[in-house]
């Protein structure tokens, strides 16, 4: 995968597994665990790609609550993890206060930017992939309401919902989008029966297809979707397989790639500041058995030669987190 480089509670309920290698990589997990069919299990994918190519072992930590980090963390430093890869904007604050005190320890944390010497930041352009995936919510739309359901409220997720109501607009200037969010805790990202709240209140209004951002609550938007006969789509790793003929597409986010590269850069991992985006294959949509007999083939036509646009710089997908606003969508 390519990069474009920018200028820019206690440990012991947690499990470590693996070797004994002193510079063993690791992986530390977000809320939500690493079978969360999504983000989490896409950065587990990469790594277990790793162990299939080299036969190595690694460490691996999965968070129960948000007072663990700080201490979770600085215990795999301690065992001689190197590179240590963490996912989630929620280890920021933690990493940039810990990677101090380890300064030959290598960390990667995904979808924040840390500035210190030892870390490699990743951040991804979501809102690029979020627009192709809105192009192909409008062109299947019945109804011109499409939805979105994301995870906790914060900017990240904003980016999401902005990029993919600039998507449906470029479809149909009048379709509307109807967005919520799930919370404003940690807790957000866990809450399945929300989630199915959530995308049957926006089923009510109209919304035949539905964009879930909000890691394992997602699972349940998805669920709720195929049981009122609605589309959805899906995000991070490809869920299109979760509900096959159900899910539209998936948002993929190459979490797996930023791990398994890490693993592989080991301790001679670069640092500094890098962004997945669409012209790097950080971010895409996924098609495959699960989902070719929806999209037309005038959808993907329409949405490939977008993403060409959107990697000339023809087509500019806005970023909310640049000026926290979103021309094409409310708040």
């Amino acid at each position: 995968m390519t990069f474009t480089k920018t200028l820019a509670g206690t440990a012991a309920a947690l499990a470590l597994t693996a070797g004994a290698a002193l510079a063993d990589p690791a992986l530390i997990f977000d809320l939500g665990g690493k079978f969360d069919k999504s983000f989490n299990e896409a950065a587990f994918n990469g790594a277990q790609r790793w162990v299939q190519e080299t036969g190595g072992s690694y460490k691996e930590l999965e968070m129960q609550s948000e007072a663990q980090r700080e201490q979770a963390l600085r215990r795999l430093a301690e065992t001689g993890a190197n590179p240590i890869v963490m996912t989630g904007f929620a280890f920021g604050e933690v990493l940039d206060k810990v990677a101090p005190d380890y300064p030959d320890t290598r960390f990667a944390i995904i979808d924040a930017v840390v500035d210190q010497p030892n870390v490699r930041s990743v951040i991804f352009s979501e809102h690029q992939g979020s627009y192709l995936v809105g192009m192909m919510a409008a062109m299947a739309s019945k109804t011109a309401t499409v939805g979105f359901v994301g995870g906790m409220d914060i900017p990240l997720i904003r980016k999401f919902a902005c990029g993919y109501a600039q998507g449906v607009k470029a479809v149909n200037a009048e379709a509307r989008v109807v967005i919520n969010m799930t919370g404003t805790t940690p807790a957000a990202w866990a809450d399945p029966v929300k989630g199915a709240e959530l995308a049957r209140s926006q089923i009510s209004q109209g919304a035949d297809v539905i964009y879930a951002a909000a890691g394992s609550t997602g699972l349940g938007v998805l669920q709720a979707a195929a049981d009122e006969n609605i589309l959805s789509i899906g995000v991070d790793s490809n869920q299109n397989h979760l509900h096959p003929g159900k899910v539209l597409t998936s948002m993929i986010k190459r979490v797996d790639n930023t791990v398994h590269d890490a693993f592989v850069a080991g301790t001679d991992l670069e640092t500094g500041t890098f962004v997945a985006d669409l012209a790097g294959d950080g971010v895409g949509y996924a098609l495959d058995e699960h989902n070719a007999a929806l999209v037309t083939e005038e959808m993907k036509t329409a949405v490939d030669t977008a993403a060409e646009q959107i990697k000339s710089g023809e087509i500019e997908v806005h970023d909310y987190m640049s000026d926290n606003t979103c021309p094409a969508a409310t708040f």
